[in-house]
Parts: structure tokens; sequence; C-alpha cells
């Protein structure tokens, strides 16, 4: 982006808002023809405009510049739904329970998208006690490692930060456990529900094959 707020995203927002061009410029005390030309990208408003624009907009100036509007959705928000932000400069990692416009060095941050774990990134969880203990076959050179472990139930959240050179492993708490996530700072979050019948055993399961199968397993027994 070339300038620090777009023509199309304000004509949006404007209709969003069910407002003419002659009520924006008269909310902001400037000319209709002002209006005009910012939505055709033949001028910009003032930077001392953004934040009575974002207002009368009903957005953020972040959402503004941005051109993501994020819609207030998270009251009830349920932390399976967690989304994670990864900053690749800096490796900074912040969570959100929904939508969330989020910058970090100057980057617009977008989420990650988990995939199913893989014969690369296989995750071994096995009940301790009240605790899972999670592991990860993974290498953890400076180059190479699992970055962190979030473990996942419909109210809680239990990060672990994990570092180079270290062990790729974690305990969480079972309570309510429901999805297991990690991240590979090379391939990205990957992703195991947590399975009844399967993972509140005392052993895990090597093969990845295998697991699958008992997943769907526990499917067709437990649903």
């Amino acid at each position: 982006m070339n300038q620090y707020v777009t023509g199309a995203v304000i004509k949006e927002l404007r209709e969003k808002n069910h407002m003419t061009q002659a009520e924006l410029a008269e909310r902001l005390g400037v000319s209709d023809k002002a209006i005009s030309k910012w939505e055709t990208a033949k001028g910009y408003p003032d930077i001392s405009l953004l934040e009575p624009l974002a207002s009368i907009l009903g957005v953020s100036i972040t959402e503004l510049i941005s051109g993501n509007a994020v819609s207030n959705v998270n009251v009830s928000a349920n932390m399976l739904r967690s989304k994670f932000y990864v900053c690749p400069v800096c490796g900074n990692v912040i969570h959100s329970m929904g939508e969330a416009v989020i910058h970090c060095h100057g980057i617009l941050l977008t989420p990650c998208q988990a995939e199913e774990t893989d014969e690369n990134h296989m995750i071994f969880i096995e009940r301790v006690e009240d605790e899972y203990y999670v592991r990860i076959d993974h290498d953890m050179t400076k180059q190479h490692y699992i970055s962190f472990v979030a473990a996942l139930s419909s109210d809680k959240i239990q990060m672990v930060k994990l570092y180079p050179e270290g062990n790729a492993e974690a305990r969480v708490k079972i309570n309510g456990v429901k999805k297991i996530l990690f991240y590979c700072n090379r391939d990205g979050l990957f992703s195991i529900n947590v399975v009844r019948g399967i993972d509140d055993k005392q052993t895990s399961y090597d093969d990845v094959e295998e697991r699958r199968a008992l997943e769907q397993a526990a499917k067709m027994l437990f649903g």
C-alpha cells in the first residue's frame, strides 16, 4: 500500500454505514467534493482527519488503514476457535479469541492456518496422572525448531514456550483439553484433536496411520 488509507475502503465503510458523501462531509467538516476525491484516489484525507473519520465510520484507525474490518463477535468466544499470529521478524506470538487486526514490526499479521500432523511433525500424547505429556518428534536446532505448544479447551488455553536446543515437549493439565497445537518455525502451525479412548491412556501411538485409524474408530464409538 503506497498510501495510508485507500478510497475504496472509505467508500465501502461509508456505504456500509448508509451515508452519502454529503453526509460524511458534513460530519467531518469538509466538502463533499473532498470525499469524492478521496474515494476516486484523486486525493487523500489529511492525517489529522483519520481519528474522526474512523470514529464516524465505526472502525478503529488500524482497521481504517489496513482495510480489514473487525466485527465485535468475540463476547462469548470459544477458546477452541483461538487464532495464533506469529511475527516473521521477531517470532513474537500473539493469541486472539476471534477476529483481530494485529501488526508487529510494521507487518500486518494473518492468523496461522493449522494443518494436520504428518510424518515430519509427529506428536505423541501420554497421560501422566492429571496431565498430558506431549512430545513432538522434531529437531530443535537454532534454524529449525518448535516454537510453542498450546492446549485448548472450551474455556481455557495452556501455552508452553519452547526454545532452540531444548526439548520439543510439554506437560499440560488434562482439564477439558480437546485440541493440541504446536508451531514449527519453518512449516507453520499443526493441530491434533485429543480423542477419548486414545489420549486418555498411559501410552502413545508411534505411527500416524495407526492413530488416524484409531481416531476413526473412536468417532464411531463416541461420536
